[in-house]
């Protein structure tokens, strides 16, 4: 079953159509940081809702100004900058003093002003200290400025300040005692040059792991061989997602890699389950710009029903049950192709259109089961690669005019209504102060946020502790309100020398990992949503040995997985063994600590 044709298209739009130039908005001073700011009105250029390809679509009732015209984007301020008024500050309240008596009255008796005097002081230190605890720092860490900078919309440090009925609900409780122990290592694979080997899951009774031509399920206490599923070649792609019943999307080769071409095309498309280890279907699929020859594919995902992949050949979709094909890359898209889809709750493309030096990208939610576009929204110019999120609610990532400048492939995100395509919050993420990345190229590659409670949730970069000694460093996760686009008042600090690093949603709590520091064992803790309140689910072992373990898988280049009471690192990348390497070198495919 091919995709099916989009319907007839729809009228011209009034402001040039998508890729129209959208006119620079005017020099104005900068107003400060927290300064209130008036929200852009939507057009039918950047941030309009965009009606899927040729459905008519409903013009506004007047005409709307573009989204940039006349609307300026706060400046952020660097971190540790003055700012107008500390991170949640409140004014102090202020005594009610007695009004004079009609035609001036009596003057007030010496006792009754010392009295009055004395109140006003009383209520000023109180409100003080309201100011005080609300400050979130105790004006010892540099004002931590740079958790509390970044939206782009409404003020900073606003947002859906109400915590009540936001957070909790987790599935993973502390346990009796959170001391870990270290119970099983896997010896790294030798290989003959680099190889990707992302991807690991968690069963009730497995922990899998993407190896060298195979995918192998562990033992989660004792670290024994439960299977091993051998492929035809390495394993080029794989879900982040799962089906109730542990079904697993994967992308690999159809051949083995020899020397010296190491390289094999990703072309196959497999459905595993993950809890009798075999692989139940696997297919590809020839057409679109490369005629009779099988399509590439970049990456994998999926939603309910439904496997996608997509690449720069395009995308195509398969039923989970059989591996049907739902729809497939067509060779005359109207100058489009879908470069990759975001899964889990929904299923979003990401949909790059137009001529080589004219290319903009559009962000679709589709029907699962027929490809039909629910809702698009035109990204801005300068976008060329867009990363999915989340799909509901739907939050994309992109690096606006290449603006973000550290590789981190994040300089906005957006916050966009799924069912109708409309921008709810455009969310500006500096990338000197916040540490999400996504991988430019790829659709579902972020690492480091998570969106959960109505909320995206980030953290900053690392920077200076409270106490200013040589590798004190720290960092906080940050809350943005996806409704309004600002920050929320709590925030999650890792503590002096602690580095915080989310990795999923429990609930409505964040399940987070705290890089220690030389002495120290990490942690894993179970962050509140709303409060941003930590609470300690396990604690590595400090012994050189086992610290030397964790700290050889780093959060940024390591995969790391918790559930219940147990925590899996494990590597993505495996190169080939240097000569010079001593025993006491040894790497490990993967390792596990447990408080069982």
């Amino acid at each position: 079953m091919t995709q099916p044709p989009p319907p007839p298209n729809q009228p011209p739009d009034p402001q040039g159509g998508f890729g129209a130039p959208t006119p620079p908005p005017p020099q104005q001073p900068e107003p400060g940081y927290g300064y209130p700011q008036q929200a852009p009105q939507p057009d039918q250029g950047y941030g309009y809702p965009q009606q899927p390809y040729g459905y008519p679509a409903q013009p506004p009732t007047q005409p709307q100004q573009a989204y940039g015209a006349g609307y300026q984007q706060p400046a952020q301020p660097p971190y540790g900058y003055p700012q107008q008024q500390p991170y949640g500050y409140q004014q102090p309240p202020t005594a009610a003093v007695p009004a004079a008596a009609p035609g001036g009255g009596k003057k007030l008796s010496a006792q009754l002003q010392i009295i009055i005097a004395a109140v006003v002081a009383v209520v000023l230190i109180v409100g003080a200290g309201i100011w005080y605890a609300n400050s979130g720092d105790g004006g010892g860490k540099g004002e931590e400025a740079k958790g509390t900078a970044g939206t782009s919309q409404g003020t900073t440090g606003g947002g859906s300040g109400d915590t009540k009925g936001v957070g909790g609900g987790g599935k993973e409780q502390p346990p009796a005692n959170a001391k870990a122990k270290l119970t099983f290592k896997v010896d790294q694979p030798v290989v003959p040059d680099v190889t990707d080997v992302s991807g690991s899951w968690l069963t009730d009774k497995a922990f899998v792991k993407t190896g060298v031509n195979a995918i192998s399920a562990y033992d989660r206490d004792k670290g024994s061989v439960l299977w091993t599923l051998p492929l035809t070649g390495q394993v080029c792609g794989s879900s982040r997602h799962l089906t109730a019943d542990n079904k697993l999307a994967i992308l690999f080769e159809a051949k083995k890699r020899v020397a010296p071409r190491y390289y094999q095309q990703c072309t196959e498309i497999g459905l595993v389950d993950l809890n009798a280890g075999k692989l139940l279907w696997s297919t590809s699929v020839t057409g679109g710009t490369g005629g009779d020859a099988k399509v590439r594919f970049g990456e994998i995902t999926l939603s309910g029903k439904t496997v996608a992949a997509g690449g720069s050949d395009g995308g195509a979709a398969f039923d989970v049950a059989n591996g049907n094909p739902r729809w497939k890359p067509q060779a005359n898209d109207q100058g489009c192709y879908d470069l990759g889809y975001g899964g889990g709750e929904g299923l979003v493309a990401v949909r790059k259109c137009g001529t080589y030096d004219a290319q903009y990208v559009m962000i679709q939610n589709l029907d699962p089961l027929t490809g039909a576009p629910v809702s698009q929204f035109k990204m801005p110019t300068g976008v060329k690669y867009a990363s999915v999120v989340s799909t509901k609610p739907l939050v994309v990532a992109a690096d606006v005019g290449d603006s973000a400048g550290d590789g981190s492939g994040i300089s906005d995100f957006f916050s966009i209504d799924e069912k109708t395509g409309k921008l709810k919050a455009k969310i500006t993420a500096d990338a000197d102060q916040y540490a999400g990345r996504c991988r430019s190229t790829k659709v579902e590659s972020c690492t480091k946020i998570l969106v959960g409670n109505g909320r995206l949730y980030v953290p900053t970069e690392e920077h200076e502790g409270s106490t200013g000694e040589f590798g004190d460093e720290t960092n906080e996760i940050i809350g943005f309100d996806l409704a309004t686009g600002k920050t929320v008042p709590a925030k999650a600090d890792a503590g002096d020398k602690y580095t915080l690093t989310p990795l999923r949603m429990d609930g409505g709590n964040l399940i987070a990992y705290k890089e220690p520091p030389y002495n120290q064992g990490g942690r894993i803790v179970s962050v509140d949503g709303g409060t941003m309140k930590e609470t300690l689910l396990l604690e590595y072992p400090a012994d050189k040995t086992s610290h030397d373990v964790e700290k050889s898988f780093s959060p940024g280049y390591a995969e790391i997985l918790y559930g219940d009471g147990r925590v899996f690192m494990s590597d993505m990348m495996l190169s080939k063994p240097r000569a010079s390497a001593s025993p006491d070198d040894k790497e490990y495919l993967a390792v596990s600590f447990s408080t069982h």
